[in-house]
C-alpha cells in the first residue's frame, strides 16, 4: 500500500511519505486567466484530479489547493487591447476555465485562491526576504524588488541547472538589477498602467511577481512545509525554481516532493498560438462526450506527452462502450440476485495506481476485468459477473469514467429513456415468442429494425439483453 511517484527535484521515483500521517497537502499551480483554456490546461488539471482521487482512495485526507493567477502583465496586455477592464477579463476568463473544468467531472478543489486576495501575505513574504538579504529594492525609485539569485547558493536545483547557464529572466526591465538572473518579486506601478491593478507597498505603489504569489499562497493555504507540489512541465523553469529559491530562503522548507505533468501535441507539434494549432477547451468539448474527452485525456501516463489527432476520441469512446455494455448487462442479470460483491478494486489495479499513477496499466486491468466479467455473464455465473461489477465499478469511480455515474447523464431525459426501454424490451419479447415459435423470419425482421435504429440484440443463455450502438 505504499504509493510511489517521480520526484522532479530528485529525478527519481520515491516513496510517499507524508509529512503528517493520515493527510496530505497537494498545491497545484493554476490558470493565468489571460485568455480561454486549451486541452493542455485542462489535461494538467485533470492529473492532480487523478492524484487526489487515487491518495483519497488509499486513506488520505488530502487538502487540494489550486490558485488562479488573476493578475499578471499577461492579463493588462490583453485588457489593454479592449475596453473591459482587466479584472473583468480576467474573470470571465476563469468562469471559462472552472466551466471546462465541471464538465469533465474534475472535483472542485479543497481551495482556490486569487492571487489578488493574498497580496498582503505576498509582501509579508517580500519584507522576510529583503531582511534576510535575499531580496534588494531597485536603486532607481521605480518601485520594483528583485530576488538576489546570486545570494542563494542552491538556486537551480529543481532543474540542475548551473547559473551560468540560466537565461535572463525576462519579468522585469533588467536596468535595476544587479544580475540578469534576479527576477522580479514586486514591480512597481507604470505609467500607462491602470490603477486599480496596483497597491500599496513600502517600495511605492505596484503589484506581486507571477512567481511570489505562488509561493505566497501555498504558504497561506498549507504551510510553510507541505507534502506535494504539482504543475505542468513547463512550469518547472523558471517558475518553480524561482518558488523553491524564494521561499527556502525566507526559511519555509516548502514542497516536499515536485511532480510535474506531461504537455500536450497536437499531430506531432506542440501546440502553439504561432503555429495555429491550439485546441481550446470548449470546441474540444463539442467533439465528443465529456466523459470520451475525460477517458482519452486521462488514459496516458500523466508523465508522458500526448499527441492529439484524428480518431483518438473514437477508440477512447469505443473502450468507454464496451465497460458500458458490461456493466448494463450486469445491472441486468444480476437484478434482484445475491452476488455479494464488494465495490473494490482489484490488487493489480491498485499495485499499477501505486506505481506513480500508472493509469495506463490500470486502464489494462479495467478492461480485462471487464472481459472476464462478460465471460462470466455468458456462462452465467452470477458470482464471478458480480465480483467483476463490482470491481467496474470501484476502478470506474477512482477514474472519474463511471459511465452510470449521475454526472454524466445530466443531459438524458428519464422519461425518454424508460419510454425507449418499454418500446425496445417489447419487441425483444416479440422476437423471443418468434423464435419460440420458429418463426425465424419475424425474428430476424424484428432484430434488423432495431438494429437499423442503433439499438443491438446480445442472446445470452440469461436471455437477451440490448445496448444503444
Amino acid at each position: 500500500m505504499t504509493v510511489r511517484l517521480y520526484d522532479t527535484k530528485a529525478q527519481a521515483v520515491k516513496n510517499f511519505v507524508p509529512l503528517e500521517e493520515g493527510k496530505v497537502g497537494l498545491y497545484v499551480c493554476g490558470p493565468t486567466v489571460q485568455s480561454s483554456p486549451h486541452i493542455g490546461h485542462l489535461r494538467s488539471a485533470l492529473v492532480y484530479d487523478l492524484w487526489r482521487r487515487w491518495l483519497t482512495y488509499r486513506g488520505y485526507d488530502v487538502t487540494l489547493v489550486r490558485n488562479v493567477t488573476d493578475i499578471d502583465d499577461k492579463i493588462l496586455d490583453a485588457s489593454s487591447t479592449t475596453t473591459e477592464q482587466w479584472w473583468a477579463l480576467a474573470y470571465r476568463f476563469e468562469l471559462e476555465f472552472s466551466a471546462g473544468y465541471s464538465a469533465l467531472g474534475i472535483l472542485a478543489p479543497t481551495y482556490e485562491p486569487r492571487a489578488t486576495a493574498s497580496v498582503a501575505q505576498m509582501l509579508a513574504l517580500i519584507e522576510r526576504l529583503i531582511e534576510a538579504g535575499h531580496a534588494y529594492p531597485a536603486p532607481d525609485d521605480s518601485g520594483d524588488v528583485y530576488f538576489d539569485t546570486a545570494s542563494w547558493p542552491a538556486y537551480g536545483e529543481l532543474t540542475n541547472q548551473k547559473p551560468d547557464d540560466m537565461v535572463a529572466a525576462t519579468d522585469a526591465d533588467p536596468r535595476a538589477k544587479r544580475d540578469p538572473r534576479d527576477f522580479a518579486l514586486w514591480k512597481g506601478r507604470k505609467p500607462e498602467e491602470p490603477e486599480s491593478a496596483s497597491w500599496p507597498s513600502p517600495w511605492g505603489e505596484g503589484r506581486p511577481g507571477w512567481h511570489i504569489e505562488c509561493s505566497a499562497m501555498a504558504r497561506r493555504y498549507l504551510g510553510p512545509a507541505f507534502d506535494i507540489h504539482g504543475g505542468g512541465l513547463d512550469l518547472r523553469f523558471p517558475h518553480h525554481e524561482n518558488e523553491i529559491a524564494q521561499s527556502n530562503a525566507a526559511g519555509d522548507p516548502f514542497a516536499n516532493y515536485w511532480v510535474h505533468n506531461g504537455l500536450v501535441n497536437v499531430n506531432g507539434q506542440k501546440m502553439s498560438k504561432s503555429l495555429g494549432n491550439s485546441l481550446y477547451a470548449a470546441d474540444f468539448l463539442e467533439l465528443a462526450p465529456p466523459i470520451v474527452v475525460r477517458y482519452y485525456l486521462g488514459s496516458a501516463h500523466y508523465r508522458s506527452t500526448i499527441d492529439y489527432h484524428d480518431g483518438v476520441l473514437i477508440e477512447a469512446e469505443a473502450a468507454l462502450d464496451r465497460i458500458s455494455t458490461f456493466l448494463t448487462r450486469a445491472e441486468r442479470a444480476l437484478e434482484g440476485a445475491e452476488h455479494g460483491a464488494l465495490e473494490a478494486v482489484p490488487d493489480a489495479f491498485a499495485a499499477a495506481m501505486d506505481d506513480d499513477l500508472a493509469v495506463p496499466q490500470a486502464l489494462g486491468v479495467l478492461h480485462e476485468t471487464v472481459r472476464a466479467g462478460n465471460a462470466a455473464l455468458d456462462s452465467n455465473d452470477l458470482h464471478a459477473a458480480g465480483v467483476a461489477r463490482g470491481q467496474v465499478l470501484a476502478m470506474t469511480e477512482v477514474l472519474g469514467v463511471n459511465p452510470l455515474s449521475p454526472q454524466w447523464k445530466a443531459g438524458a431525459s428519464e422519461p425518454l429513456d424508460r419510454a425507449l426501454a418499454s418500446l425496445v424490451e417489447a419487441l425483444i419479447a416479440d422476437r423471443n415468442e418468434a423464435r419460440q415459435s420458429k418463426d425465424f423470419a419475424r425474428a430476424d425482421r424484428i432484430r434488423d429494425e432495431l438494429a437499423a435504429a442503433g439499438i443491438s440484440i446480445e442472446d445470452s443463455p440469461t436471455g437477451s439483453q440490448w445496448s444503444l450502438q
